[in-house]
């Protein structure tokens, strides 16, 4: 472990209560005795109150509890931490190798009281999230810096309806995690634009001698949504769609990626959104359609329309 990493895990060991002694924790952290008398030194010389006893009872400890929160986590903020490492990890956190070294440190510094109440926690408590490519994690890494130093980034990038991939330098002001998919969110050479990029879709990532300066209180997460979803100022084109059927279909539809976006009113049988006509007839059908006959839609006319088409393709599409 590094310097700072031993002389933490020497105060974690002195707040114990029980008195250590150098060839203790010489043993335990693998370091030479030597070693631990100039960290001992260092933490003395930096304010920490260490007693040193002498004789065959004798050994090191702290004066009077000297760790005390805030310094440290209480057990469950551990817990939140511990808890948010399963989220992270799940969702295909870049430097998950990181996290789990900070996570084990979290729990290697806890006294067994707390260890135990922690791994209780922890054994009843999953995610199951879709697996994550490890070079996409490796592209993701490379996001993450050129977002944080300000550096541009040429990249290969495939769209979803271009088979080959195609060079662009883009630089990254911010990455967001949505709907089981990582994005980055920057300003585009080629088109001359902000843009969002899918991380899956980008095949390779280079670094450039060129920097940028990310826009004051820029938002990764505003810019998605407000390209992703319609102004909902504004009404022109937007439409009434009002939907019957069982409750448990409707609190789906009511918390769906897309649609959770407008909902206007729901009732114990009844959900009603504001949409765009485009995206009426484009998209919402496509969601629609997997909940069979849980669900009933009243209005508008056009979309009941719309679904019956959808239906007779399927149809005739499996009949071939």
């Amino acid at each position: 472990m590094a310097k700072n990493d031993n002389m933490l895990a020497i105060l974690w060991m002195l707040n114990s209560g029980v008195k250590i002694t150098a060839k203790q924790i010489a043993e335990k952290l693998e370091i030479n005795i030597r070693t631990v008398y100039r960290y001992i030194d260092s933490l003395c010389a930096s304010g920490v109150p260490i007693v040193s006893d002498t004789g065959q009872k004798g050994g090191y400890s702290l004066l009077n509890n000297f760790i005390q929160a805030p310094l440290f986590f209480d057990i469950e903020e551990q817990k939140a931490l511990l808890h948010a490492a399963v989220f992270a990890n799940e969702a295909g956190y870049p430097f998950s190798e990181s996290l789990n070294n900070a996570a084990q440190k979290l729990k290697m510094y806890s006294n067994r009281e707390q260890e135990n109440i922690l791994n209780r926690h922890l054994a009843g408590f999953e995610v199951i999230n879709r697996d994550i490519a490890p070079s996409v994690k490796l592209i993701l890494e490379g996001l993450e810096r050129a977002v944080a130093n300000e550096y541009s980034v040429e990249i290969e990038y495939r769209t979803s309806h271009e088979e080959q991939p195609r060079p662009r330098v883009i630089d990254p002001y911010g990455m967001l995690y949505w709907n089981n998919k990582w994005y980055t969110v920057g300003f585009c050479h080629l088109r001359n634009e902000i843009r969002s990029f899918r991380a899956e879709r980008i095949l390779h990532i280079k670094q450039t001698q060129m920097i940028f300066k990310r826009p004051e209180a820029f938002s990764a997460r505003e810019y998605f949504l407000q390209n992703l979803l319609p102004d909902p100022e504004s009404k022109d084109g937007m439409i009434l769609i009002i939907i019957n059927g069982r409750a448990e279909a409707l609190d789906d539809l009511c918390i769906h990626w897309f649609l959770g976006h407008h909902l206007k009113e729901r009732t114990s049988n009844q959900a009603t959104f504001l949409l765009d006509e485009r995206a009426v007839h484009a998209y919402v059908p496509n969601f629609l359609l997997p909940y069979g006959k849980a669900i009933q839609v009243i209005e508008p006319q056009s979309l009941k329309k719309k679904l019956v088409s959808v239906a007779a393709e399927l149809m005739e599409y499996y009949q071939l």
